[in-house]
């Protein structure tokens, strides 16, 4: 570290952390990090990001509290209570403008979520947490992914490694899409039977990580009224009918595909007036999942990606340029996805310990 720390008593003991990566800088994520770890929501994590950067939106927020720079991610323990640790994975200039669309801001989120994902493989850190990621920005820096579900993959199952999904999450409402960041029109040519029964699989299989080893699964129809027997589209009959049937045979809890514009409404679990019928939704494209899931409150909602051989939520915001620098970005989704990591780390940990 860049200073000396003394021991904090009983930290050996402690697990390995959670990454939260810094985002795009030019945005909120640095101030609701910082507004996180005020609320002592960050006692267990690193920060990847640019240390110098941090200290100066601790400043602006009037949070002032010790940074301490690690020089090597076991280093974490050693930082006393109060401290803020941070992996320097980066370094910007101090000019970076707030509020804009800047490919050094593109840059470097981009090598915070590289290096933090390379630290989970190696077990040097419990899962990620990321902080959110302007699409503009990644593409003015020439990363050549649309979004963080696509880099992880990438980075983490390798090219042509095991598929990912996006799953976005409330305590209401679970929704998994088949597609994510494409056209409409490319998403509908998504659709197709191994593309729903690999969702429904993957989701089947990680819901065992929030305690639903047998998962009640409506799957949402492509089209209005779910086709309505063919008046109205097809893709239910020829597709979406015959993954669920496929997924039922291997023992999936798959029902549907039902009419998209009641499905959520349905599955909605809020007791004890409106006990859900369901335990998550299958949808068939980004804004069909997300909406509904968003509807019930942008706070509360997080962000996790299924598939991965480590635990990665995020908040389920942008990074809200509009509000960048002024302290009035709220931190309370990134509060929520930071709790639901532990809870899935805790439960990847179980079903390891079971498997043994």
């Amino acid at each position: 570290m860049s200073e000396t720390l003394p021991q904090t008593p009983g930290a050996d003991d402690r697990a390995a952390p959670l990454a939260v990566t810094m985002g795009d800088a030019c945005g909120i994520g640095p101030e609701i990090i910082a507004m996180a770890h005020r609320a002592g929501e960050l006692r267990d994590c690193v920060v990847y990001g640019d240390a110098q950067l941090l200290r100066r939106v601790c400043a602006r927020l009037g949070h002032r509290v010790p940074v301490a720079v690690l020089e090597s991610i076991q280093e974490w323990r050693e930082v006393p209570p109060g401290c803020l640790p941070v992996w320097p994975a980066v370094r910007l200039p101090e000019d970076l403008p707030l509020g804009r669309v800047d490919a050094r801001a593109g840059a470097a989120a981009h090598e915070c979520i590289r290096q933090a994902v390379a630290d989970a493989l190696n077990s040097r850190v419990a899962g990620l947490v990321t902080a959110p990621i302007h699409k503009e920005a990644l593409a003015a820096a020439g990363v050549p992914f649309p979004g963080h579900t696509e880099m992880l993959q990438a980075y983490a199952n390798g090219e042509g490694g095991s598929p990912v999904r996006m799953m976005l999450a409330n305590d209401q409402l679970k929704t998994v899409l088949v597609s994510i960041h494409v056209s409409l029109r490319d998403a509908i040519e998504a659709v197709t039977v191994e593309g729903v029964l690999e969702t429904l699989r993957i989701a089947h299989r990680s819901a065992a990580l929030w305690g639903q080893p047998c998962p009640r699964i409506a799957v949402a129809g492509l089209n209005p009224h779910a086709g309505e027997g063919g008046l109205f589209g097809d893709e239910e009959l020829r597709i979406i009918a015959p993954a669920i049937e496929a997924a039922r045979l291997e023992g999936i809890d798959a029902r549907g595909p039902f009419a998209p514009d009641t499905v959520f409404m349905r599955a909605r679990h809020a007791p004890p007036e409106h006990p859900g019928e369901f335990d998550l939704v299958i949808a068939m494209y980004h804004d069909q999942g997300l909406i509904p899931v968003k509807y019930l409150g942008v706070e509360q909602g997080v962000n996790v990606t299924l598939g991965l051989p480590f635990v990665r939520t995020s908040p389920d915001h942008g990074t809200a340029f509009d509000l960048a620098g002024t302290g009035r970005a709220s931190p309370a989704s990134l509060v929520a996805a930071l709790r639901m990591a532990r809870s899935l780390v805790a439960g990847a940990r179980r079903a390891a310990a079971s498997a043994r």
